[in-house]
């Protein structure tokens, strides 16, 4: 489609040869001599840009740019002056042009400004587009040679940030293509998973994982005052979206990936967190504040008390503070009783938002409209975060100078594939994953552990194994198969093993 372009200058004849070398390009050039001038041409048709003289006689240029703007405040406007006074470019920049240029006029010049403002999303998508097809191809042959937890972290990191590339592109297809490779790496993620995790925890030779997070990454990097903020069920792409906001108040000092237990779901990855500790060892040892599955009553209920006693098992002379925000009501209470906790060694915040909209996709027809993909669940994200008494908190820390670490206890997938699983009555609700007695599940489909010790898993029962739902698939009873099926597909669950999931974030930050 020709682009049509408004030329605003008192002396508009001296401009001729611009205008025949634009018209010569394929644009579509009208011209106009005063601000009014523009005014009404602009009433009678659209423009794709306007090329605006800062000095002319009547309304000057910046007058003519400020009703421009009342009126079409996305237009793009370029100035163009004699004047390099920094006054002037300064007001004309403050009332949002786009981009501006010095006379004498050099037809080069302005090509490449309608180029870079005109023709912005085609450029960045054919880029982004050759960028991706020349690292397919070695994305493919790294997913099937990389053996290492490490390598894994990186493959994760490189797949999510050519996804949000994506976003800024209206490429449906590259999207596709790049939504296969996920899969094809989430393939090979859960057999190295399977082939692997009972050695991780096992032994020493492994990744950092959720019971020795705090130990490994957060105690010893303490500063006089540390705001550690866990966000449940923040996903990697999802910290990346939030993480310029962030950067206003905070530099990185550290931006990694650690492994979430199995199951990733919080009940066992955040106890594990807070007791320093694999889940059959928490309920060895405390068995006064651990659940199993088949037990009533929350899951979660005693994270302080699990802080605190790994805070005393490790000798650290430390003060403490753990506060759970579970509303937004409750999250201003903490903003406004800021002072009573900011010289504490270590504040622990807890936030379920992130997860609360992940749960609310299932559950809400409104969620599944506005994240019917993660495309749209991470911009949905954003602006829960920029209007969150989480950041407020954030900000307050940045202002007293305190560290920040930000990381989450598992993350999440948008299951595509059913997989039929029979089990009794007592078996775990979960969707990507369950234990229970006398399970009865498709084996090509889950990781089945048939020892739940072995891989440092309390029991539930005498046979009870635990099954984890690999890629993205998510186990159904046969009874009301099809019901349940159309359901929660496309829905957000965890539990299971996907790179998603089991590879989060964990981010230091100090102040500005």
């Amino acid at each position: 489609m020709t682009k049509k372009i408004l030329w605003v200058d008192d002396e508009i004849e001296l401009l001729k040869p611009h205008i025949i070398f634009l018209e010569s390009k394929g644009y579509e050039v009208k011209t106009a001599q005063s601000g009014l001038e523009a005014l009404d041409e602009l009433k009678q048709q659209n423009f794709d840009i306007i090329f605006l003289d800062e000095q002319m006689p009547g309304i000057d240029g910046l007058e003519t740019l400020n009703r421009i703007k009342l009126q079409f405040a996305d237009l793009p406007v370029v100035m163009i002056t004699k004047s390099e006074e920094e006054n002037i470019m300064e007001e004309a920049i403050g009332q949002q042009i786009s981009d501006y240029i010095l006379k004498p006029v050099n037809p080069k010049q302005v090509l490449l400004t309608l180029k870079k403002i005109l023709n912005q999303k085609e450029l960045v998508s054919e880029k982004t587009n050759l960028s991706y097809q020349q690292d397919f191809q070695r994305i493919s042959m790294d997913i099937n040679m990389i053996n290492t937890y490490d390598e894994w972290a990186a493959l994760y990191k490189r797949l999510v940030k050519w996804a949000l590339k994506m976003d800024a592109i209206q490429d449906s297809q590259m999207r596709d293509i790049l939504q296969v490779q996920f899969q094809e790496a989430n393939r090979a993620f859960f057999k190295f998973v399977k082939q692997n995790y009972e050695d991780w925890v096992q032994t020493d030779e492994a990744p950092v994982m959720s019971h020795d997070l705090l130990k490994k990454m957060v105690f010893p990097n303490l500063s006089d005052r540390t705001l550690l903020v866990i966000i449940d069920n923040l996903r990697y792409d999802q910290w990346l979206t939030i993480a310029p906001m962030i950067n206003d108040y905070y530099r990185i000092e550290n931006e990694s990936l650690y492994y979430a237990i199995l199951p990733t779901a919080t009940q066992y990855a955040r106890n594990s967190i807070f007791g320093g500790m694999m889940p059959l060892d928490l309920k060895k040892h405390y068995p006064q504040w651990w659940k199993d599955d088949v037990d009533e009553g929350g899951k979660n209920l005693f994270e302080k008390d699990f802080l605190q006693a790994q805070i005393s098992r490790l000798g650290l002379n430390l003060k403490s503070n753990y506060i759970k925000i579970l509303n937004y009501n409750f999250g201003q209470k903490i903003i406004n009783q800021f002072n009573r906790f900011k010289n504490y060694d270590l504040n622990v915040v807890v936030y379920n938002f992130v997860d609360m909209l992940s749960h609310a996709k299932t559950d809400m027809d409104l969620i599944k409209e506005l994240a019917p993909d993660d495309k749209a669940y991470r911009s949905l994200t954003k602006s829960w975060f920029a209007n969150s008494p989480l950041f407020e908190l954030i900000k307050l820390a940045a202002a007293h100078k305190m560290k920040l670490f930000i990381t989450t206890d598992h993350g999440t997938i948008n299951v595509k594939k059913p997989t039929k699983v029979i089990g009794q009555k007592e078996t775990s609700l979960n969707l990507r994953y369950k234990t229970g007695h006398s399970l009865s599940f498709e084996d090509k489909d889950v990781y089945a552990v048939a020892k739940p010790e072995n891989i440092k898993l309390p029991k539930t029962g005498i046979n009870s194994p635990y099954i984890f739902a690999k890629e993205d698939y998510f186990l159904v009873y046969p009874n009301n198969y099809n019901q349940y099926v159309d359901y929660f597909i496309d829905t957000l669950q965890h539990g299971g093993i996907s790179m998603q999931e089991m590879l989060i974030p964990f981010i230091s930050l100090n102040p500005r």
